[in-house]
């Protein structure tokens, strides 16, 4: 069975061009790898849900807050390496995020020890320009943000 995960791309355009929120995934095992492995805020369908549902519900779970009101747009669907199917969608907004709280999940930590440990889902969460985020995001997730740059052109 495919693991079909959905995201909401917050993006902003500023004085210097579009921004996006991207997040960090938390726990041990990303606590020090940077480029490369954050990704849109994004989480597994439940049995039934639709996408933009479930985008919803993760985007509340892993930053602590509602999608801020405003139109979406599909920005695409991706295959991870994995994979995983990832479907994102955008919505311009301005959010900060100075006070994001992410759900938590528990793992036995350190592995064989029989301890559970419980981890932030998302330990960051931070707006990058898409130069900057292209180095941060999953290589897998870039052409969400050739999505945001299309969308941004086009208004």
């Amino acid at each position: 069975m495919v693991n079909t995960s959905a995201g909401i791309l917050l993006y902003r355009v500023g004085a210097d061009g579009p921004e996006v929120l991207i997040a960090h995934p938390g726990g041990p095992f990303w606590a020090r790898k940077d480029d490369g492995a954050w990704s849109i805020v994004k989480g597994l369908l439940n049995e039934g849900e639709d996408l933009w549902t479930a985008a919803r519900r993760e985007f509340r779970e892993e930053v602590g807050m509602d999608v801020p009101a405003g139109e979406h747009v599909e920005l695409g669907t991706v295959t991870q390496r994995g994979g995983k199917i990832v479907t994102a969608f955008g919505v311009e907004a301005d959010l900060d995020v100075s006070n994001a709280v992410s759900n938590t999940f528990e793992i036995e930590w350190p592995p064989k020890s029989g301890v559970m440990a419980s981890f932030p889902e998302v330990d960051r969460i931070e707006w990058f320009g898409l130069a900057q985020a292209r180095e941060k995001l999953l290589t897998a997730q870039h052409p969400f943000l050739d999505a945001v740059e299309t969308v941004v052109a086009a208004r």
